[in-house]
């Protein structure tokens, strides 16, 4: 479990890097109009990035504290928008910019992942490993000195291939 909560800032970081270079190849390279709700998910997810980054260089035990509530808001607005776009449980959202926020422009497996579902994945994902990370601490009763090896490449290392894996299948789906 130790290892588990050591290793848990660097897969929440590896999905935050994968999500937001996900979001910004379908927008910048496919085309993708981002909806307003989109720019909500975005405003979350982005800074996540750069958070778990820092607390894992600074060696931050406590990065969750800033970290949960944005994927948390994050797990909110994705779900909201999924609802939206899969039911009619609510009045349409007032989208101001680009698109209807109902557009679909994925609908894999058929039509259950969108990109609302994506993001909503990846926040329930980092929120998963950072909660995690909290639960690992408070069994042992000490707060687990995380990351305080001094040989960081490997972990960084396995972030970046998994993000190049994923891009390969991206780029090999077609997407």
């Amino acid at each position: 479990m130790k290892l588990f909560a050591k290793l848990s800032p660097y897969f929440a970081l590896a999905v935050a890097w994968i999500a937001t270079l996900g979001s910004l190849y379908l927008s910048e390279v496919k085309g993708f109009i981002p909806c307003t709700l989109c720019w909500y998910q975005r405003i979350a997810m982005y800074p996540l990035t750069i958070l778990i980054a820092i607390g894992i260089l600074r060696r931050d035990a406590g990065v969750r504290k800033y970290v949960l509530p944005l994927s948390i808001i994050g797990i909110f607005v994705s779900a909201y928008h999924y609802l939206e776009q899969k039911t009619d449980l609510f009045p349409p959202f007032p989208c101001q910019m680009g698109i209807s926020c109902k557009a679909d422009y994925l609908n894999w497996f058929g039509g259950v992942v969108t990109i609302p579902f994506l993001a909503l994945m990846a926040f329930l994902l980092i929120t998963f490993f950072m909660v995690s990370s909290s639960l690992a601490d408070e069994e042992t009763g000490e707060e687990v000195e995380q990351l305080k090896q001094p040989t960081l490449l490997l972990p960084v290392l396995v972030t970046i291939f998994v993000v190049l894996v994923c891009f390969g299948f991206m780029k090999a789906l077609g997407v």
